[in-house]
């Protein structure tokens, strides 16, 4: 009896995690149902949540139809089980990904990830194999700087990923947020996690070559 109940508990948790990026999802697809324009060129940004509150991307590319699909707290199996949804219903010519920070946070190898991700990168070819996919490396962080070394190796597995096929890209965006060999303790909110005005700008630098 003891085991069927944690079964149930198991089989709850489980529900109430994919209903929550569900619910998510469906809000994003709502937004631009209103927004996007399916007569126009698209970039999609998507990824977790420092892709999700990157509120003004539009703005800083104004002159691109851009997707922010970025869906909070989310891995990389979650964004492959949404990528119809977050990715390919709005036909992009370059797709910018942001995964694996919260992999590696929840005891993730890298392997895993980047065998995720590989998947995703199948799902976006097999649609579109003109897509050009741009891979976001991990970032470093105040609160989660003692997993650097695991995030660096995750970093190179996915450099190494893009080396074979010109469609895809990597971009580092971990070597511009360091101040030496720390990272940067001005570029974060209260939480240091997530990022300021200050480190979107240093994203913004770094990421504009790769849209224009």
């Amino acid at each position: 009896m003891k085991v069927y109940f944690i079964i149930f508990l198991l089989a709850c948790f489980i529900s109430n995690a994919q209903s929550g990026f569900t619910d998510e999802v469906k809000a994003i697809g709502q937004k631009y149902d209103t927004l996007y324009d399916a007569s126009k060129e698209s970039i999609v940004f998507t990824g977790s949540s420092s892709i999700r509150v990157w509120k003004d991307l539009q703005e800083r590319f104004p002159n691109h139809q851009v997707i922010n699909s970025g869906f909070g707290g989310s891995q990389a199996v979650d964004l492959l089980q949404f990528t119809n949804d977050l990715i390919l219903r709005y036909k992009p010519k370059k797709v910018f990904i942001y995964e694996g920070d919260n992999d590696i946070q929840s005891k993730k190898r890298p392997k895993e990830i980047i065998s995720t991700i590989a998947k995703i990168r199948d799902l976006i070819f097999k649609d579109n194999p003109q897509t050009e996919i741009v891979l976001i490396s991990a970032k470093p962080s105040i609160s989660r700087w003692k997993l650097r070394r695991k995030y660096k190796k995750l970093n190179r597995k996915m450099d190494k990923m893009t080396l074979t096929d010109g469609r895809l890209k990597y971009v580092d965006v971990w070597k511009p947020m360091l101040d030496g060999r720390k990272v940067k303790q001005d570029i974060f909110v209260e939480d240091g996690l997530h990022m300021n005005a200050k480190g979107y700008e240093i994203w913004y630098s770094t990421l504009k070559n790769y849209v224009n």
